[in-house]
């Protein structure tokens, strides 16, 4: 039977996840395959390999390609690109919890949708509070609630297995999607990882 099911790891400091955030949904709605949304953080992986900073700061040919690549890709999908208002990557510990707190209630992906148009359209920062606060509040959502629950032990201990999970599965880098055990790194993976589900 196939498996039908892609599960979408992205961390909220990836440039690249910010494309494949605003058309996961659809295309996989589009494949006939469902999408499983799964926030986790990268700065613990990337340690374990020696880096204490995003691989585009340390690599700065790296890092000026990669820009002038995504505005390619959010060219051709009609989306803005802007640098983060501070350093990149920007924080985005508290967002990720908020996201898993999300999960449960079915609102992480537009929620996450709209942190990654904050970051990387509209120069906002998203380790601020009031940013996160705002975003909630264009959702409908109880704000304070919110922001309390993603600060419980229950939630913090979601986002650290989420992130352990992760790296047991290889993954080295967002976006990343899995099927089953098979791992496609990459904003430009998602329809091959779609068609591979498809494939079961």
């Amino acid at each position: 039977m196939a498996t039908r099911e892609v599960e979408f790891w992205y961390e909220f400091a990836s440039t690249y996840s910010y494309p494949a955030s605003m058309r996961a949904d659809r295309l996989a709605a589009q494949a006939g395959v469902k999408l499983v949304w799964k926030p986790f953080l990268l700065g613990p992986i990337f340690a374990e390999q020696g880096w204490n900073d995003s691989p585009f700061n340390i690599y700065p040919a790296k890092g000026a390609n990669m820009w002038r690549d995504l505005k390619r890709i959010c060219d051709a999908e009609g989306l803005k690109l802007t640098l983060p208002p501070h350093s990149f990557p920007q924080n985005a510990l508290k967002a990720a919890r908020l996201a898993i707190f999300g999960e449960r209630s079915g609102w992480t992906p537009e929620f996450s949708r709209l942190v990654y148009r904050a970051n990387f359209a509209e120069q906002k920062d998203i380790s601020d509070e009031k940013v996160l606060r705002g975003i909630l509040a264009a959702l409908n959502l109880d704000a304070d609630a919110a922001m309390a629950a993603a600060e419980t032990p229950e939630i913090k201990s979601r986002l650290r297995r989420q992130s352990e999970e992760a790296k047991a599965r290889g993954i080295f880098g967002a976006p990343s999607f899995t099927v089953g055990d098979e791992l496609f790194w990459g904003n430009d993976r998602l329809n091959e990882a779609l068609a591979w589900a498809k494939r079961g």
